[in-house]
């Protein structure tokens, strides 16, 4: 047994030892505090199950989703510790390397596998721990968990994985279709502020907060030296690293940031699998559900209407999803309610007679609310929670809408040969990003639904007032106004016909339900459900991009928007904008063909989609019957 801290007694029945210091293989040591269940102030000494979690946001801090309807005002993380305790649990806070008390050098995501198994095998050898460890955490928490059970620690026994943990970083989290998601940029400007650098010298914390953000995001792609993050080299160089690194390859087949390649490995842990369709993991949620799915895992998927983490409201950008929006009353009564019920079958090997630990999958089907303008402001979409045997459901069934010369997206092929749509796409005025599947952008951009009308409170938007499609840089394809209700829950794929006269270029798709227009709502009101994006130079695989020569010609490429779950209502019309920026959700394209990140200069690349019975360019949609 490693010699801890002296314990500290919070109360007669808890006790915790404060910056106790994991060693790793390499010698640096982790800070961590383990809290103890106690009798009069002393530590209890019989073997008990254990509750840990891995955060880079300060083991002693207060987490902004340890909430509930019921108790709006976070828990802190002493806090959320004292109430597992009480549940009979050693519960272990762990600061990531390079985080507030640990030691190190941080290094995004890369250190998380080896440096969870090392901590696991610490807490294994300890008297008070009976071999039943149960992992749990949002967000970059959850990247620590599916990175650690990579390599099989020991006494792992389940699993709660809120809201990440990659399957492939290469293709959602870091990089998606290509191009770089500009999150990790705010990310690690927001975080260098408290890396230990800038806790230990007040100047370098000071002249972090006096870049002005904005004005660096109107000057990508940064480099070298030339970035708000200089301050901090470390930060800058994994952010520079992850935006430059522009091929699929060792770099990216790494424990952390690439579960896919370890899914056949892996012990068959039970698990919980949560996110949201306004969250920037969705794809990897769905891809590790398919991926760990196996007869002798206990798997339960939960896909909500939430931004990244927000489980608790029911509003998510300018949208109100109606009362049964939150988890809580209606998945279970709360999201920790429903932990200990996993942890107490699990690690106390309990008996829990209730149905929802039961259910494979929970999903929230947007949608269906009436879309008149709430008593504070917000348009109601509504919504209504679903359970399932798997995922995509196994009633919903694809369906194709093509696109049509007319601008008609219909269940009919494209008639005629060499009909095609082009546009000018220039890098210097990108396309906005308002709202989506977003988090960690504050203050450049924010997640959610939105209706697609350009205000100033969006970064890049020049026309205030003005609908989104209605730049010239835009294809919009819609279809008629549907005669009857239609729910999807499933994929949703994106296959264009497209040619460009550039070496390199992007294209993206939103797909966007249309509300007629109202008394609230003159214009209507078009929602964003999920969008995609795909850059050409990966046209023939990840692993070998390729520029495009000026004979190529035709290609076919496919774009893979986030799945999700929503009902185009009876009169709506389903909606779908194609262009080649997303600006910053994405960083854009400067149809140079410059390695990734480094292009000083930009071009305006002339793109066409083709839509004709040769090239029929289509999305695909999972319908639900009835």
């Amino acid at each position: 047994m490693a010699d801890l801290t002296p314990y500290i007694a919070l109360y007669d029945d808890v006790v915790v030892h404060r910056d106790v210091m994991i060693p790793m293989r390499d010698g640096v040591r982790l800070a961590t505090d383990i809290y103890r269940p106690a009798r009069d102030g002393v530590p209890v000494d019989e073997p008990l199950p254990v509750v840990f979690e891995r955060t880079p946001y300060d083991k002693c801090g207060t987490p902004r989703t340890e909430l509930t309807l019921n108790n709006p005002e976070p828990a802190t993380r002493p806090e959320l510790a004292v109430r597992l305790v009480r549940e009979g649990y050693i519960v272990i806070w762990q600061d990531c390397r390079g985080r507030y008390g640990s030691e190190g050098t941080f290094t995004k995501y890369l250190n998380e596998g080896e440096d969870g198994f090392d901590s696991m095998v610490w807490i294994e050898a300890q008297p008070w721990n009976n071999s039943r460890i149960g992992t749990m955490g949002l967000s970059y928490d959850a990247h620590t968990q599916l990175a650690m059970a990579c390599l099989n620690p020991p006494g792992l026994a389940c699993m709660a994985i809120d809201s990440g943990g990659f399957s492939n970083a290469f293709t959602c989290g870091i990089r998606q279709g290509g191009a770089f998601e500009l999150k990790q940029a705010t990310w690690a400007y927001n975080r260098a502020m408290e890396a230990p650098l800038a806790l230990k010298d007040a100047r370098i914390r000071a002249a972090i907060e006096a870049e002005d953000l904005r004005g660096w995001f109107a000057q990508m792609p940064w480099t070298r030296g030339r970035s708000p993050v200089k301050w901090d080299p470390d930060y800058e160089t994994y952010l520079l690293d992850q935006w430059q690194k522009g091929r699929f390859d060792d770099f990216w087949k790494k424990v952390g940031i690439w579960a896919a390649g370890f899914y056949d490995q892996m012990e068959s842990v039970p698990t919980i699998l949560m996110s949201s369709w306004y969250d920037a993991y969705v794809h990897t949620t769905l891809e590790n559900y398919a991926g760990l799915k196996k007869p002798d895992r206990p798997l339960i998927l939960i896909m909500g209407c939430w931004t990244h983490g927000n489980r608790s409201k029911r509003i998510f950008g300018d949208v109100d999803f109606g009362p049964a929006a939150p988890f809580d009353g209606h998945v279970d009564t709360d999201w920790l309610t429903f932990r200990l019920r996993w942890f107490d079958r699990w690690l106390k090997q309990n008996e829990d007679p209730d149905t929802a630990l039961d259910t494979p999958v929970h999903y929230f089907l947007m949608g269906g609310g009436g879309g008149a303008k709430t008593p504070a402001g917000h348009m109601m979409h509504g919504g209504e929670w679903r359970r399932s045997t798997d995922w995509p459901p196994p009633e919903a069934k694809p369906r194709r809408f093509y696109m049509h010369p007319d601008m008609l997206l219909s269940d009919d092929m494209p008639a005629g040969e060499g009909q095609w749509l082009e546009y000018d796409y220039d890098p210097r005025d990108p396309v906005p990003t308002i709202g989506g599947s977003l988090t960690s952008g504050e203050p450049i951009f924010t997640g959610g639904g939105f209706n697609q009308v350009e205000q100033p409170e969006f970064f890049g938007c020049k026309h205030p007032g003005m609908p989104l499609n209605a730049r010239k840089d835009i294809l919009s394809f819609e279809t008629e106004p549907l005669k009857e209700d239609l729910a999807i829950a499933g994929p949703v794929t994106v296959r264009l016909h497209v040619s460009t006269d550039a070496p390199d270029t992007d294209f993206t798709a939103k797909l966007v339900d249309v509300y007629p227009p109202s008394e609230d709502y003159p214009r209507g009101y078009a929602l964003n459900i999920t969008d995609g994006i795909f850059r050409v130079r990966y046209r023939k695989s990840f692993e070998e991009p390729e520029l495009v020569s000026p004979d190529e010609g035709i290609f076919e490429i496919e774009i893979t928007p986030f799945a999700t779950a929503n009902r185009f209502c009876k009169g709506h019309r389903i909606r779908l904008d194609i262009s080649s920026s997303n600006f910053p959700k994405y960083d854009v394209n400067p149809n140079t063909g410059a390695p990734e990140g480094t292009s000083r200069t930009m071009n305006t690349a002339r793109n066409r989609v083709h839509v004709d019975r040769v090239h029929p360019s289509h999305i695909e949609l999972y319908c639900l019957p009835g």
